[in-house]
């Protein structure tokens, strides 16, 4: 019987546990479109391998480069390849690589090696391999701008991406600006009120010197008052003597 009650008091403690722990969990990091800014990049090919390259741009177009990545929305970079004829490939990939593709006709297989196929096309393919295979790759892919020479149309975007890096970084710079003027007037009030405090306690010093001279003169005003007293008082006694003489005279 205690066995028994044991094993479900056990049973319902973790019960318990479980719905605390699911209770407790952490919600999930789900940015807003608006909080989401798309740049402008730019890579240079030329004399770069295949595939680092074609991972590093995927990670661009995927945005996994970002803090705010999320994979079901588009947080990625558009991306600018140049002089993307000048991409190589390690080993013997040059005369054995081969592109396969199929027209679902049967017999209608073609193979393309890979010194025939087009520079922009390699590397395209090789990007559209690496994405993830959702509705998002289509997505990602269209952002992705691929140029055989160094001449590309997107000058003006790449200008407004480098802009509003700059404007960020102003206003960092700005901001630690002003926490360090803030600190130097914290520090310069603080030094300030120091200074106060000190001429305060500098004046009551003062003032307490003052007074002291003030009740040391008046002790010494009122012991010449008492002397003055005294003197007066002993005149008073040797006068009386002489009017009790004269009284005796004028009773002979």
């Amino acid at each position: 019987m205690w066995i028994t009650w044991g094993k479900n008091c056990f049973k319902v403690v973790l019960i318990w546990l479980k719905w605390y722990l699911m209770s407790k969990k952490i919600e999930q990091y789900n940015p807003s479109a608006k909080n989401i800014v798309n740049d402008w990049k730019v890579v240079d090919a030329n004399g770069q391998t295949l595939g680092i390259l074609a991972s590093k741009i995927a990670t661009m177009l995927m945005g996994k480069h970002k803090p705010n990545y999320v994979p079901h929305m588009l947080t990625g970079d558009y991306v600018v390849v140049i002089n993307a004829s000048g991409i190589k490939v390690t080993g013997m990939k040059s005369e054995q690589k081969l592109y396969t593709r199929h027209s679902q006709y049967p017999g209608n297989i073609k193979k393309i090696p890979y010194n025939r196929m087009p520079s922009n096309k390699v590397l395209h393919l090789a990007v559209k391999g690496m994405l993830p295979k959702n509705k998002l790759s289509s997505k990602m892919l269209k952002r992705l701008k691929i140029y055989d020479d160094s001449n590309h149309p997107h000058s003006a975007q790449l200008l407004g991406t480098e802009n509003r890096l700059i404007g960020k970084k102003e206003t960092l710079s700005s901001g630690v600006a002003s926490a360090k003027s803030s600190k130097k007037k914290n520090n310069i009030s603080s030094s300030v009120t120091s200074n106060k405090n000190e001429d305060s306690v500098a004046a009551t010093k003062v003032k307490t010197t003052k007074s002291k001279t003030k009740a040391t003169t008046t002790k010494a005003k009122v012991t010449t008052t008492k002397a003055k007293v005294t003197t007066t008082k002993a005149k008073a006694t040797t006068t009386k003597p002489k009017a009790n003489k004269s009284k005796e005279d004028s009773t002979k």
